[in-house]
């Protein structure tokens, strides 16, 4: 089997909430949420945190070393770049995109992500519109082969692009129905993709952790839940269900869109 590899993207030196990624989520800090949450999946190989040679990312690359996990660093706002590399250097046949803002992230869920990579060339939970999703922001998982990411790291030369990583891939792609949970399409630059679907639509819920209010509302759900390791993306959601004032904690939140970018990175060159 080819081997397969989730990288955790994250860096320190977030906009909207500075240090986000050691933030603390009922104890632990939010990035060993996400590790500890991703490496439960099953068709996983390794798992490695991808951050920055910025050394306002010192602390999350020693955090990474003292829990055992491995780390990689590379560009601050070429993301794109510093996907390939990491990949490169684990000898990933299949890179697993994770962000460490999701301390909810499904094991599940990823693992259901990474079985369509089987017939395709890029595989997602979600995409940004005009293709829509239906699972909550914050369940994001994308899939690749290396083969893709590297023409894609080789090629793509537009700004988001390079910071939002894998757009050259999907960017344009018609999708059509398979099956209830997966559609399907052959993007203009001829990627085969595919996107998992949940019926109901759940794609309106926020669950990532991009702000303060974001992290007001993670926060309340661990506090929630029975147990706060083995838990499944449906029993947030019950959570959620039962005590509909937690969302208006976060609900005046605009999600970032696939062409916005950090200000910081219009001027760098790839």
């Amino acid at each position: 089997m080819p081997t397969t590899v989730a990288f955790i993207q994250g860096r320190m030196s977030s906009s909207r909430l500075p240090g986000k990624i050691l933030l603390d989520i009922a104890g632990k800090p939010m990035i060993q949420r996400v590790i500890e949450r991703t490496r439960r999946a099953r068709t996983l190989d390794a798992v490695v945190v991808a951050t920055t040679t910025d050394p306002s990312d010192d602390p999350a690359t020693a955090f990474a070393a003292s829990i055992g996990i491995p780390c990689t660093r590379g560009s601050l706002h070429d993301v794109l770049d510093r996907y390939y590399q990491a990949a490169k250097a684990h000898q990933a046949e299949i890179v697993v995109r994770i962000t460490a803002d999701c301390p909810v992230i499904d094991p599940a869920v990823i693992d259901q992500t990474v079985a369509l990579i089987t017939s395709a060339d890029f595989a997602c939970n979600r995409l940004p519109p005009p293709f829509g999703r239906t699972f909550p922001i914050g369940l994001d998982v994308e899939v690749c082969t290396f083969a893709a990411l590297e023409r894609a790291w080789r090629e793509s030369t537009e700004t988001f692009h390079r910071e939002h990583v894998l757009p050259y891939l999907y960017e344009g792609t018609t999708l059509s129905v398979d099956t209830a949970e997966v559609a399907r399409g052959l993007s203009p630059r001829g990627f085969r993709i595919a996107q998992l679907h949940h019926h109901p639509d759940y794609g309106s819920l926020r669950w990532t952790v991009d702000t303060p209010e974001d992290l007001v509302f993670i926060r309340e759900i661990f506090a929630r839940l029975p147990d706060q390791s083995q838990f499944t993306w449906y029993d947030v959601l019950q959570i959620a269900q039962k005590n509909p004032e937690l969302a208006e904690i976060n609900a005046g939140i605009r999600h970032k869109t696939m062409t916005d970018v950090d200000e910081r990175s219009k001027n760098h060159k790839s």
